[in-house]
C-alpha cells in the first residue's frame, strides 16, 4: 500500500512563502498523477495543482504564477512551492497520488476512489 505524509506547513504572514512536501512509502504504479488540493472549513475541497506521468502539471486559477509543483522521484517526494501566499490560501492542504488521469482530470476529481492515496493533510494559515 502506498503512504502519502505532508509537511512543511504552518503559520506565515500574507506575502510570504512555505514549501509542501509529500513524502511517499510503499509502491506506486508509474501511471499515477500527484496533486495538490485544499480544503477550508464549511468549503468544498478544490484541485490546487497536480503533474501527471507525462510531467504535464495543471493549476487552479487561483494559483498561478504564485504556487509550483514538482516532484524529486529519487526521494520519491512531490513539492507545493507557494509564494506571494494571501489570506484566502489558509485550509488543509492534501497531497494525492490519482490512478490513471491527466494533470487536469486531476484537479477535478471531487470523490475518493478505492485505487487512488491520498494523505491525511496538514494546515497551511495565512495572516494578514
Amino acid at each position: 500500500q502506498v503512504q502519502l505524509v505532508e509537511s512543511g506547513g504552518g503559520s506565515v504572514q500574507a506575502g510570504g512563502s512555505l514549501r509542501l512536501s509529500c513524502a511517499a512509502s510503499g509502491h506506486r504504479y508509474n501511471n499515477y498523477c500527484l496533486g495538490w488540493f485544499r480544503q477550508a472549513p464549511g468549503k468544498e475541497r478544490e484541485g490546487v495543482a497536480a503533474i501527471d506521468s507525462d510531467g504535464s502539471t495543471s493549476y487552479a486559477d487561483s494559483v498561478k504564477g504564485r504556487f509550483t509543483i514538482y516532484q524529486d522521484n529519487a526521494k520519491n517526494t512531490l513539492y507545493l512551492q507557494m509564494n506571494s501566499l494571501k489570506p484566502e490560501d489558509t485550509a488543509m492542504y492534501y497531497c494525492a497520488a490519482l490512478f490513471a488521469m491527466s494533470a487536469t482530470q486531476a484537479l477535478g476529481v471531487r470523490g475518493n476512489y478505492g485505487m487512488d492515496y491520498w494523505g491525511k493533510g496538514i494546515q497551511v494559515t495565512i495572516s494578514s
